[in-house]
């Protein structure tokens, strides 16, 4: 008892890649760009979303909320492991352990959930277009929307209560580079059956059960698409729902390879550098994927900035 007593005050260690300093020093390098640029992007999303009317529709209202769940992962992951990677000292305190641990239990839940409701929002445009705005109207999106956080906060009371309940006797030493549910059930000394068991369980409430509502929601798009006889409209359809299918792409692969798989089937450093994909790569690509490819939020973007500068031309 003294032993999980004495791992709560002193808090972890988290070993990360501190077996490899030379590769440490290029992913500080490499992770502190892509942070930034993630800030950057997802925060013009947001910014971009909230003063262009043209982009005041439920696809960039999801859209919007999509980039803030992507910033506040980042800012709640990154900065710790930038001070690790930079020096020494790999010790995080229980506390910041815990905002670890509910940062991505809540904020990855609720994004599996919002990327279903934005497949649903896809569908309705592309299957229901004569009824879009009567069906997707801002009271739905904003109680969906609703949906998806609470979601996130509810399974995060119950998963990071029964995590944070079990003895840890001692034992500091984390072979990850941030606290998340896999790893803190390896770190365990007691009988985790029943946390495996609830964590399969909310895999599949939040993991399986959202992918499948959006394979049926793009199930039923190909089968419009496949209607469609203009090859003009096929395009844009296509178009419509290309950013967020390459989004869905790889945001589950990595989470289901993570989550999914049964833990002791991964290498010791495979899943280090699949969550690493996830918090650092993903949430880059989300705003790139959505800019690069869609031209409205281009446009959009020059405009604000034409604002912001002054330029009469924009």
């Amino acid at each position: 008892m003294w032993g999980a007593n004495h791992s709560v005050l002193s808090g972890f260690v988290l070993l990360g890649f501190s077996d490899r300093p030379r590769l440490e020093q290029a992913l500080f390098g490499v992770i502190l760009l892509l942070y930034l640029m993630a800030l950057l992007g997802n925060s013009a999303i947001v910014l971009v979303s909230r003063l262009d009317p043209r982009l005041h529709t439920p696809m960039y209202f999801f859209l919007s909320h999509l980039s803030l769940l992507d910033l506040c992962f980042t800012s709640g992951i990154l900065p710790q492991l930038l001070v690790h990677l930079r020096g020494s000292d790999k010790s995080i305190s229980y506390g910041g352990c815990v905002v670890q641990l509910c940062v991505s239990l809540a904020l990855g839940s609720t994004e599996c959930v919002l990327l279903a409701i934005m497949s649903y929002d896809r569908y309705v445009a592309v299957c229901r277009p004569l009824h879009y705005a009567l069906v997707m109207h801002p009271r739905l999106c904003h109680s969906l929307a609703a949906v998806a956080w609470l979601s996130g906060v509810a399974t995060t009371l119950v998963q990071s209560t029964l995590t944070l309940q079990l003895p840890f006797c001692g034992h500091r030493r984390v072979d990850h580079f941030f606290c998340e549910v896999p790893v803190l059930l390896k770190l365990a000394c007691g009988d985790t059956t029943f946390n495996q068991a609830e964590l399969f369980v909310a895999s599949v409430l939040f993991l399986v059960l959202p992918l499948s509502l959006i394979l049926v929601s793009y199930g039923h798009i190909a089968q419009a698409v496949l209607r469609t006889r203009s090859a003009a409209g096929r395009r844009k359809a296509l178009g419509t729902c290309s950013s967020h299918l390459l989004v869905v792409t790889l945001f589950y692969g990595t989470i289901i390879f993570m989550y999914l798989q049964p833990a002791r089937s991964r290498s010791r450093d495979q899943g280090k550098f699949v969550s690493l994909f996830y918090t650092v790569v993903t949430p880059i690509l989300n705003p790139l994927v959505y800019t690069l490819r869609n031209q409205e939020v281009k446009a959009a973007l020059r405009r604000v900035l034409g604002k912001v500068l002054g330029l009469s031309g924009a």
